[in-house]
């Protein structure tokens, strides 16, 4: 059996589409996201053999939910960690609309950057880094790798050879699943975006 890797956006939490919450400590997911989180759980295929999560709160809580269902435990990997706003983190989505930097970053993510902050392209290499390593240690196993949008888009950008710029061609919705299978020596998607309604 090849390699499935399951990109796992957390569940739902009460900011969520109101507030930049980045690396925000203490964000945890509320009840829809937990329920959220359980339907997504049921419908992993095949059996995981490893669940990853981002170091933040609501990741972590996500990735429990989906280690419980398997009994197995969840290791905290970095690489899979939120983008870092750098000084937009926490503000609202409506503060930040009135920011020219804010207009200038959603049209050049690839050569634009939050204040303080890290690039999408640094992002990009972090985590497709970090799958390629999945890609040569784990060549049988299926694994969950509960993260957020951006990391989860910045993949999938990068193996679907879309420009950084088109980043919003790409839907990563809460407690969604995008799935990367092995084929031919490398990595390809086989789904984006899969969710399961209440």
């Amino acid at each position: 059996m090849a390699m499935i890797v399951h990109l796992v956006r957390h569940g739902h939490h009460g900011l969520l589409g109101r507030t930049l919450c980045g690396r925000m400590k203490g964000i945890s997911l509320d009840n829809l996201g937990c329920q959220e989180m359980a339907r997504c759980a049921d419908t992993i295929r095949p059996r995981p053999t490893l669940i990853l999560s981002s170091p933040q709160r609501r990741c972590m809580q996500s990735a429990c939910i989906v280690a419980a269902r398997f009994g197995l435990p969840v290791e905290i990997v970095p690489a899979l960690d939120e983008l870092n706003y750098g000084e937009w983190t926490g503000r609202t989505f409506e503060d930040l609309g009135r920011d020219p930097q804010w207009s200038s970053w959603n049209t050049r993510r690839g050569a634009s950057r939050p204040p303080s902050g890290e690039c999408m392209r640094s992002l990009q290499r972090r985590v497709v880094g970090h799958l390629e390593q999945l890609r040569s240690d784990h060549r049988d196993d299926t694994i969950v790798a509960v993260s957020h949008a951006e990391p989860i888009r910045a993949a999938l950008l990068h193996y679907s050879r879309i420009e950084l710029d088109n980043f919003l061609s790409i839907e990563i919705d809460p407690a969604s699943i995008s799935t990367l299978s092995v084929e031919n020596g490398g990595l390809t998607i086989t789904g984006i975006n899969q969710r399961v309604s209440a």
